[in-house]
């Protein structure tokens, strides 16, 4: 398993909603590039996506958690 997770965000302030969010949940979250978040991985690290959709749906964000080759990505719905 990787020592960190990245999350990918679709804008700017999104990104920065979910960091703080993630960070309120007791994560080390911290913004990577333009859209990125990088969170580290400790004990329980396959509970993290879960984790990271309850974040999402308490920020109030319309996305999706998708998880793809390490990385989750931040989506709005398909439909």
């Amino acid at each position: 398993m990787p020592s960190t997770v990245r999350v990918e965000a679709a804008r700017i302030p999104d990104r920065d909603r979910l960091v703080e969010a993630l960070r309120d949940e007791g994560l080390d979250a911290e913004p990577r590039g333009e859209v990125g978040i990088l969170v580290p991985v400790g004990e329980g690290g396959g509970e993290l996506i879960h984790q990271v959709e309850g974040v999402v749906i308490s920020v109030g964000a319309p996305f999706v958690p998708i998880q793809h080759e390490g990385v989750i990505y931040i989506r709005p719905p398909v439909g």
